[in-house]
């Protein structure tokens, strides 16, 4: 946050002096995002935690799944609206796994994690974008 309001402070003196923005500080000051999670399934067996952010028209997410135990697989579930519908997909990952994905046109972001099914132990939704 003190970073956006720096960068947001310092885009505006430039601007009042007459001084441009390179395109990289451009591209800073026209990214928002955030960190999240670690959002838990309900049996806080596996969790995910990622950042998202805006750049370029398109939304990007990056995620991190969690499963704390062996043998069966955690779900992470993404629910998204664009272009005037929701749209969901699910990831499973097992131990620890990367994933990401993006999209244009997409105004809300929300997440959930399960373990041990796809729909078995989910946890609670929460708004990431």
């Amino acid at each position: 946050m003190r970073k956006t309001l720096a960068i947001t402070a310092l885009a505006g003196s430039m601007a009042l002096t007459g001084i441009a923005l390179t395109p990289a500080a451009q591209a800073a000051t026209n990214s928002t995002g955030h960190s999240w999670g670690k959002v838990f399934s309900s049996d806080h067996k596996a969790y995910t935690f990622g950042r998202t952010w805006q750049s370029g028209g398109k939304v990007y997410t990056k995620w991190y799944g969690v499963d704390r135990r062996g043998g069966k697989k955690g779900w992470v579930w993404f629910e998204y609206y664009q272009n005037g519908s929701w749209h969901r997909f699910n990831r499973s990952f097992d131990g620890k796994v990367v994933g990401a994905w993006n999209g244009r046109g997409i105004r809300k972001v929300y997440t959930f994690t399960c373990w041990a099914g796809k729909f078995d132990n989910c946890g609670r939704k929460y708004r990431i974008y």
